[in-house]
């Protein structure tokens, strides 16, 4: 099979089970405990819950939620790239869909009462969702949608304005209706925040402190698999006072697994020290959006 038809049908699997999964999850660890999650899908909740409560209307969740999406679909389909676009509007579809027509013998077993275990439960699932559309290289749409533009358009990191407007959504639902609800939503967004930095590691760096005798080999290793360079010092062992050669490197956090492996392939006596990367200020390869 072309492998361009096989990726292609991979992540479309990727996407509808996630959007599978996310809308399960919406329907039963989310709405038994009143729980909102970040982003448009929590800003979509929340006016499903005013329109219901304060003027005895239910309006559908996939009416809301495509209508949040549109702008920010259109500026990224313009600036970022068409078929991630594509990628991620499909499961925005797919979400709303599931979301509103869900049969109710797939939700209706799941009877919680305890609202802390709704905030946990469905923050781990809801990173398991998030995390399978990432690896299928796109989104959930909403404020994902807001955070690459500006990433990939001004080399901003943009969490933190995503964090400020997730903040006036709690707080908004703290005053409407309850205050116990902004902050286990809280609880369930920390709890995404942290299942899906285990899951996904595409946006974190790791720095690579290598010593080898063979720079040359170990440079084209990782420039091959990576598309990083590396800068090589030269030094002095400490123990036997025989020159020894430094790579220092930075590298994507998922490149590891694959790329240590490769350099002992070219090294045996390869020494290496892969150290978390916390921030990180110059240019760094990226891997362009489609």
């Amino acid at each position: 099979m072309n492998s361009n038809i096989s990726y292609t049908i991979k992540r479309i699997i990727l996407i509808v089970l996630g959007s599978v999964i996310m809308a399960i999850n919406l329907r039963t660890f989310v709405h038994a405990g009143g729980i909102l999650p970040g982003g448009f899908t929590g800003l979509t909740l929340l006016i499903q819950e005013i329109c219901l409560r304060y003027f005895d209307f239910h309006v559908p969740f996939s009416i809301v939620y495509y209508v949040l999406n549109l702008g920010p679909a259109i500026i990224c389909f313009i600036y970022v790239g068409k078929k991630f676009t594509a990628y991620s509007l499909l499961m925005v579809v797919l979400l709303g869909l599931l979301t509103d027509r869900m049969p109710p013998m797939f939700t209706d077993w799941i009877q919680l009462h305890d609202i802390l275990l709704s905030a946990i439960f469905g923050g781990i699932i809801n990173a398991i969702a998030i995390a399978l559309c990432l690896h299928a290289d796109a989104t959930s749409g909403g404020t994902d949608f807001i955070a690459i533009f500006i990433s990939e358009r001004y080399r901003k990191d943009a969490w933190n304005y995503i964090l400020v407007g997730n903040c006036v959504i709690l707080i908004s639902a703290g005053i409407l209706f309850s205050l116990d609800i902004a902050l286990y939503s809280i609880i369930f967004q920390y709890v995404t925040t942290v299942a899906l930095g285990l899951l996904y590691k595409k946006y974190q760096q790791r720095t690579l402190l290598i010593i080898t005798s063979k720079p040359d080999e170990v440079t084209g290793v990782i420039n091959s698999l990576t598309h990083h360079g590396a800068t090589i010092f030269s030094g002095l062992g400490g123990y036997q006072k025989t020159p020894r050669t430094l790579l220092y490197s930075v590298v994507t956090a998922s490149d590891i697994k694959r790329l240590i492996p490769a350099i002992r392939s070219v090294d045996d006596d390869v020494f290496i020290n892969v150290v978390r990367t916390e921030q990180l200020n110059g240019r760094f390869y990226q891997q362009p959006k489609d």
